[in-house]
């Protein structure tokens, strides 16, 4: 009796169509382990004729096919990385942006949310950075698993705006604007957030007696009120002029006026000797610190301030004047 079982082909181009097609749609496997199969053997054949011995010539018209995966990725149009080139740019402008306005943000609200809960300096800075990194990997991750599913989906090919010189920036500036908005944002939290610790928690005595707000506690509420009010409407006026797309003669006018506050009213507290707190300077007279050096210190703060706030008002003028 005659066994009718064919044993299966276990040549290296039997394996390479098996290897290529198992990746396919089934819809598809069969088209394709035929156009494989028929392309192997013609050039096995050609090759052959040529005096080539067959084997050899199998395994060189193998090689040249290359990767089966990446063969059969070709033929059903399947992307083999994580994020193309169609959507990377916008998927790089939109986590930038998230980045540098969800990051400051989110930072900020735990470092200020720390310090009313009363947590030590080193809680808040280390609820700050494992804060700032989270966002970070989260932001990352979130905003490419969209974009990824986008890509393979298709979901956005009309909705996406066809690139055309419109697209231009209309200015250079405006670009460098968002990144001094946020940096400038950052700051006055940071300010903020200082005025209020320093209010609510102080900072170490320099003779280890305790903690002591360095401004005076009679600044408050009013002096420190005001302060916090011109904290915000610098806030207000740094959104204004990167809506503006850059400064205009009223905001320079409405800077200027911001800075004059400032300068005035801090200049005349260091004038009359109430801008820190009398507990902390004899903590310092206690630890050796001469009288002398609170003269100096006075003078440098005072020029630091009217420097500052004249370069800045200054700056808001001229690039009235550039536009």
């Amino acid at each position: 009796m005659t066994s009718t079982t064919s044993r299966p082909d276990t040549s290296l181009s039997a394996r390479y169509v098996a290897a290529a097609t198992r990746s396919v749609p089934e819809q598809q496997r069969d088209d394709l382990a035929a156009e494989l199969r028929a392309s192997i053997d013609d050039q096995v054949d050609a090759r052959v004729d040529a005096g080539e011995d067959p084997a050899a010539a199998e395994r060189a018209v193998l090689t040249a096919l290359g990767d089966p995966d990446t063969l059969a990725a070709g033929y059903t149009e399947r992307p083999l990385h994580l994020l193309g080139p169609r959507y990377f740019l916008p998927w790089r402008r939109l986590l930038t942006l998230l980045l540098w306005i969800v990051v400051p943000v989110a930072s900020v609200g735990v470092a200020i949310g720390q310090a009313l809960d009363g947590a030590t300096f080193g809680a808040v800075v280390g609820s700050v950075v494992t804060t700032a990194l989270a966002v970070v990997v989260h932001l990352t991750f979130w905003t490419t698993l969209v974009f990824v599913v986008i890509e393979r989906t298709s979901a956005l090919d009309d909705a996406l705006p066809t690139w055309s010189p419109d697209s231009l920036p209309e200015h250079d500036e405006h670009t460098h604007g968002l990144v001094e908005l946020v940096a400038g944002l950052l700051g006055l939290a940071l300010a903020a957030g200082a005025v209020l610790w320093d209010q609510t928690r102080g900072f170490p005595l320099p003779t280890g007696d305790g903690d002591a707000s360095f401004l005076d506690p009679a600044l408050t509420p009013w002096w420190t009120g005001g302060l916090l009010v011109l904290i915000a409407a610098e806030a207000l006026l740094a959104v204004a002029v990167y809506a503006r797309r850059g400064w205009t003669l009223p905001l320079a006018a409405v800077n200027a006026t911001l800075n004059l506050a400032l300068a005035v009213g801090t200049t005349w507290l260091v004038v009359q000797e109430r801008l820190v707190n009398p507990a902390f300077v004899d903590a310092l007279l206690d630890v050796g610190t001469s009288q002398d050096a609170f003269t100096v210190l006075a003078v440098l703060l005072v020029a630091g301030i009217l420097a500052a706030t004249t370069w800045d008002t200054v700056d808001a003028f001229r690039k009235v004047r550039r536009r």
